[in-house]
């Protein structure tokens, strides 16, 4: 069995291999990648592994990116420390999902798991299709709207209608394509964990950016991405060279 680890804490990969190591020792490792963008780079270069562990949160954003570039064939079972990730629906369609931290038996359960959920497609002459799985638990589907609050009055805001959202003075905040902005009590790691990762890019660490937004890309000074959107943002939007193959990849995957 070849397995792939995507995990952007070293301390933690190092123990899950050796855990592997210790239930599956004729497994090999076939590589441990600690970005969305270096995973990008291995599932598009290299055979698809037999199983994948893979953190939900990584350094450069969440792992559902790596699934609007690549397609992935293979089983994934997904190791985090947040519970809020679709852990029931993931769980109900035999791919299990360890939240941090776990045990040896833990680990042994997912490995019992993934083998069933193999052999129970082979044996019914099927592929376990993740992006086909992903669908079906609503990861592309995304938040339809925004309660928010604003002039002592609660309205609604489509999330169709958001055009960028971004940190300021700590705070998430909403910008629509109107020229209206709204606070919002959630990380942006919240908000990007419900929003369709289809439609939704996260640039940097203060901005998430709406696809219907971008008007256009341009190359800027060392391999950066500078991105514009049809609305002004308070700040320039470039994309570092390790995010820009990721960035340029859900551009094209659509």
């Amino acid at each position: 069995m070849k397995i792939l680890i995507v995990e952007d804490e070293l301390k933690a990969a190092k123990s899950l291999a050796t855990l592997i190591a210790a239930l599956r020792p004729a497994a090999t490792i076939v590589a441990q990648i600690q970005s969305v963008e270096r995973a990008i780079d291995y599932l598009t270069q290299h055979p698809q592994p037999d199983l994948i562990f893979m953190d939900i949160q990584l350094a450069d954003g969440l792992c559902f990116e790596i699934f609007k570039a690549v397609r992935v064939q293979c089983p994934v079972v997904f190791c985090t420390a947040f519970g809020e990730y679709t852990m029931d629906a993931i769980k109900a369609n035999g791919i299990d999902y360890l939240l941090k931290p776990f045990s040896r038996q833990d680990l042994q359960t997912a490995f019992e798991k993934v083998e069933n959920f193999r052999n129970f497609f082979q044996q019914h002459g099927q592929q376990l299709d993740l992006e086909g799985l992903l669908k079906k638990i609503g990861v592309e589907e995304g938040k339809k709207s925004f309660l928010v609050f604003k002039s002592n009055k609660y309205t609604t805001v489509q999330t169709d209608q958001v055009a960028f959202i971004y940190i300021r003075n700590e705070l998430s905040t909403l910008a629509t394509f109107q020229g209206q902005e709204y606070t919002i009590d959630q990380s942006l790691d919240q908000l990007q964990a419900s929003l369709s990762a289809k439609q939704f890019y996260r640039l940097n660490r203060q901005y998430l950016v709406n696809f219907s937004a971008i008007k256009e890309v341009e190359h800027y000074f060392s391999r950066k991405l500078f991105v514009k959107l049809a609305v002004p943002t308070p700040d320039k939007l470039l994309i570092g060279k390790e995010k820009t193959s990721g960035f340029l990849a859900w551009l094209e995957n659509r």
